[in-house]
């Protein structure tokens, strides 16, 4: 038995290693290829002011929290310092993006490895396999663990949150609430949406467990007659929901207290009190209390940095509403944006598998998981900012973990031989189908579109910014202009990479210009060449006089996320 628990350790470990060392070489490889995201060189650069100042009010003045970009930057500085340089974020850029770009690898290693122990929480040795497998194969996951940016790391904190909230309910306080608090700390530090996204998940998950023990089924009872039932005992059960309910609550408001205490630490800027404080300033007699009270005072030198990037955050998802999809751009929100965009960006094979297990054995996603990724999306309706399937990625995560486990509960439930070997074969093939994905897309996974939609090659046409374009094909331009000889390449541009001041590149901002014809470009253009970004054509921007007049015309070439038309060509070719 000894021997055989001992095997099977060894095979989950080489397991999760090819999972873990395979998706990150596909990052690693992928991060070279592309270039800066639209938010990355302002991650990249305030990261590093970070280090060299001690202060987060270059982030946190924006909306964004800081972990990402401190865990990203970190490697750089510490470089920095061994070396006793400074370098230029801007000046430097393509240098420090890949080593930034793998600073998110830290997050991905978070992800893969709590999904292999939530998997396996959930439905046994290999309810974590294949958790970790479908999530290692993930384009949509691989496109942005890639990049330096936010999404990945508050997915992976958020799926640590969910799992430590579950499985230790019997702990003590130190794991039960410590733990947890820790980890809504570093979720929300990683990303504003986590304040909300951390008290959903786990009030689901923790509704989910007393259901399990039964609590629901002794509160609601059995009728005993007509009219009985309500006058009697769901009216006194009801009653006694907040003494049953009472130690829930109270772990729950120590973790998101402490959760939000650990944010603000974290968040200070690094400014010390001008005097040593004592006793008699916090009105407070001398001993332990006062000794705390001090401490708490001088470390939370600014805890509001961390309230005021909630807060501009919270302002910006109240205010944003404008979105792109489906080919139309709408100047408000709408409702269905995130569902839709799933079934755009997730690999089909999670879709089928979804749809499979819902009609052919739907209590099998009745999990912790599947219910906390069912719960973000009946509320994602809610999420204003929709311009990009990245704001929900901790859904994709926790609901991968969730239809894994509710395979094998399939898989242990049916007692006919021919249909365990199918459910198994099918398995196999969806993980290899996955795996085929990613390596199509390599190395621009944020182009990813599934085949039901058209595939990767007409995604821009149903959704824009970071699902397709977020402005990381300035080197496929570069490389498609160096391999054909051409000078200028005039460039509608949606992106940040400070490179542009280096290459025989021209921004053209065509965002206003009144286009009647060819010439109204040309005599903007310094040579023939227009690369015009996906995002500009098919995005917010789409009933610009030049977006429309673009579409009509031919191109003469196309990378992934730029379509090049000549220009110097007779008006009937155009």
């Amino acid at each position: 038995m000894a021997r055989r628990l001992w095997s099977a350790g060894i095979f989950d470990l080489l397991w999760v290693l090819v999972c873990v060392c395979a998706s990150s070489l596909w990052c690693v490889m992928a991060a070279r290829h592309l270039g800066p995201t639209f938010d990355e060189p302002f991650y990249i650069s305030a990261g590093l002011t970070r280090w060299h100042t001690g202060s987060h009010k270059g982030l946190v003045s924006v909306g964004t929290m800081p972990l990402p970009a401190d865990v990203a930057t970190v490697s750089i500085y510490l470089w920095e310092s061994f070396n006793g340089v400074t370098l230029d974020p801007v000046e430097d850029l393509e240098v420090l993006l890949p080593w930034a770009r793998a600073g998110t690898l830290v997050f991905w290693w978070i992800l893969l490895w709590y999904g292999w122990r939530s998997g396996r929480e959930l439905a046994g040795p290999w309810g974590g396999r294949l958790a970790v497998a479908f999530l290692a194969c993930e384009p949509c996951l691989l496109g942005h663990a890639s990049l330096a940016t936010t999404d990945i790391a508050v997915s992976a904190c958020l799926l640590a949150l969910v799992y430590h909230f579950r499985t230790e309910r019997d702990s003590g306080w130190l794991r039960r609430v410590g733990l947890v608090s820790f980890w809504y700390g570093a979720a929300i530090a990683a990303k504003a949406s986590a304040l909300l996204f951390g008290p959903l998940c786990l009030g689901i998950v923790e509704l989910e467990r007393l259901a399990r023990a039964g609590v629901f089924r002794s509160v609601v009872g059995q009728p005993e007659g007509p009219g009985h039932f309500w006058k009697t005992k769901v009216r006194a059960r009801l009653g006694q929901m907040p003494a049953l309910l009472s130690d829930s609550a109270r772990d729950l408001l120590q973790i998101f207290g402490l959760g939000l205490l650990i944010v603000s630490i974290y968040c200070s800027d690094g400014r010390h009190p001008t005097r040593h404080l004592n006793a008699a300033d916090l009105g407070l007699p001398e001993g332990p209390a006062s000794r705390i009270g001090i401490w708490l005072v001088e470390h939370l030198r600014s805890p509001e940095n961390a309230y005021r990037g909630l807060s501009i955050q919270f302002k910006h998802n109240a205010e944003h509403g404008g979105t792109y999809l489906l080919g139309e751009s709408h100047r408000s929100s709408v409702w269905y944006y995130f569902p839709v965009a799933l079934s755009i960006k997730l690999s089909l094979p999670l879709l089928i598998i979804t749809i499979l297990l819902a009609c052919r054995n739907p209590r099998a996603l009745l999990n912790w998981a599947c219910l906390s990724a069912a719960g973000l999306l009946v509320f994602s309706p809610l999420y204003r900012v929709q311009i990009g399937v990245r704001f929900v990625l901790p859904l994709v995560a926790l609901g991968v973990v969730g239809l894994a486990a509710g395979l094998i509960r399939t898989w242990n439930a049916s007692t006919v031989s021919w249909t365990r070997t199918a459910l198994a074969g099918g398995v196999g093939v969806g993980i290899f189908w996955t795996a085929a994905a990613a390596m199509a897309v390599w190395p621009d996974g944020l182009c990813y579109t599934n085949a039901l939609w058209g595939g990767t090659d007409h995604g821009y046409r149903y959704l824009s910014d970071s699902n397709y374009d977020w402005g990381q094909g300035l080197k496929e331009l570069t490389r498609w202009q160096r391999r054909r000889g051409i000078d200028w390449v005039n460039v509608w541009y949606f992106g940040t990479d400070p490179a542009l001041k280096k290459l025989n590149l021209r921004i053209v901002p065509l965002d206003t210009v009144a286009v009647h014809g060819p010439e109204d470009f040309l005599v903007r253009m310094r040579g023939p060449y227009l690369a015009a970004s996906t995002t500009m054509l098919y995005g917010m921007t789409s009933t610009a006089p030049a977006a429309v007049f673009l579409r009509q015309c031919q191109p003469v070439a196309r990378t992934s996320t730029f379509f090049i038309y000549e220009l110097q060509r007779r008006p009937d070719d155009l």
